[in-house]
């Protein structure tokens, strides 16, 4: 091979080398421009710090890259033009330093700043979130005595008129028949200030593994003779153990108000084929138990839904209005939720939840 030839093979090699270098390049920035026409809305929380990230790692390595030449040049004039030197080095290095402090300053002044006016906005907002708590608080305090009073002074008010009645007419034959009636008033009292002091009182709780299975089985044992008489269907379908961390005892009494509200909806309303629905079952990753206490009975009215869990509230002649806000505190104890279905046609239908710990099993299975 001549010389000549063996030049322009080196020369053809370059070329493929520059083009090739050239190619993946631009083929970097087509790629960087495609990401970053990538609207943000559309990435994910870590993709979008990605960018971020990059994009402040690129502007730091350019701002460090025109450092090192603007301390290079500004040597060399210094060095060589003194004054002259200075004054371009002044000139020059003033939009520089503009975009120094917009780089290492600013930001940090913007952070500190934005700190210290949401601390300020969030002192505002719980001060006002305090002033509303206390006034809702005063307002629910007014409510519940009112509601007290009430449930308690009428009962009262009936027996004392029956015995006065009697301490008329000691010997009237419809004596026995006040004594009755006036007992009966008095137990009620009894019965609720007894679901008062339950509903105001922090019940010690005994946490231990349970089957809320278990516990649902034997809540409706106390049913069975009741549901015989009235011929209702009790519907029980339980597609998991519902193995959970919680106290059986006070989950049983749950399911019984439940239940027992359901049973007395239908014998009051006298629902042909009357049919309570207990079906429970865990949520798709495992980590909650549920359960659905529903029945075909006349349902609930928009007041009630209102008023469902205020206490004192009930639509049953001898309730004491207590039953479900005590369901509600139980069930807020055990880290649950308890919600009503509005949209339930016919009866009603409660659903309740309850979330499973990693050491749930505790040697059950």
């Amino acid at each position: 091979m001549s010389r000549h030839s063996r030049h322009l093979e080196r020369r053809r090699r370059r070329e493929e080398r520059r083009r090739h270098r050239h190619g993946r390049e631009r083929d970097g920035d087509e790629h960087q421009a495609h990401e970053d026409e990538v609207d943000d809305a559309l990435l994910s929380p870590d993709e979008r710090a990605l960018r971020a990230a990059r994009r402040a790692a690129d502007a730091k390595a350019e701002f460090a890259g025109d450092t090192i030449k603007f301390a290079v040049i500004s040597v060399v004039l210094l060095v060589f033009l003194r004054w002259f030197g200075l004054i371009i080095v002044l000139c020059w290095g003033a939009p520089y330093l503009r975009r120094a402090y917009r780089q290492t300053i600013e930001p940090r002044l913007r952070e500190r700043f934005l700190e210290e006016e949401v601390n300020k906005q969030v002192r505002a907002h719980i001060a006002d979130e305090r002033r509303t708590l206390v006034g809702e608080h005063a307002r629910s305090m007014q409510d519940l005595s009112a509601s007290i009073a009430h449930e308690i002074r009428n009962p009262i008010t009936a027996a004392k008129s029956l015995v006065q009645q009697m301490e008329e007419e000691p010997a009237a034959a419809e004596n026995v028949e006040y004594a009755r009636v006036a007992l009966e008033e008095l137990s009620r009292v009894e019965r609720s200030v007894s679901h008062l002091l339950r509903f105001a009182r922090d019940e010690e709780m005994h946490v231990e593994p349970l089957r809320l299975a278990d516990v649902v089985d034997s809540a409706l044992e106390t049913f069975r003779d009741r549901v015989a008489r009235s011929g209702i269907e009790i519907a029980r379908r339980l597609d998991t153990q519902g193995v959970m961390r919680g106290d059986a005892e006070k989950l049983r009494r749950v399911v019984i108000n439940l239940v027992g509200n359901a049973i007395d909806a239908l014998d009051e309303s006298h629902t042909e084929s009357p049919r309570v629905e207990v079906q429970m079952g865990e949520n798709l990753a495992g980590t909650e138990v549920w359960l659905r206490i529903a029945d075909n009975g006349p349902g609930l009215d928009a007041l009630a839904l209102e008023k469902l869990w205020s206490p004192f509230y009930t639509s049953k002649a001898n309730g004491t209005g207590l039953g479900l806000s005590i369901c509600k505190k139980l069930v807020d104890a055990h880290g649950g939720s308890i919600e009503v279905n509005p949209q339930a046609s016919p009866g009603a239908e409660f659903l309740l939840s309850f979330p499973k710990r990693a050491d749930s099993a505790g040697g059950l299975s």
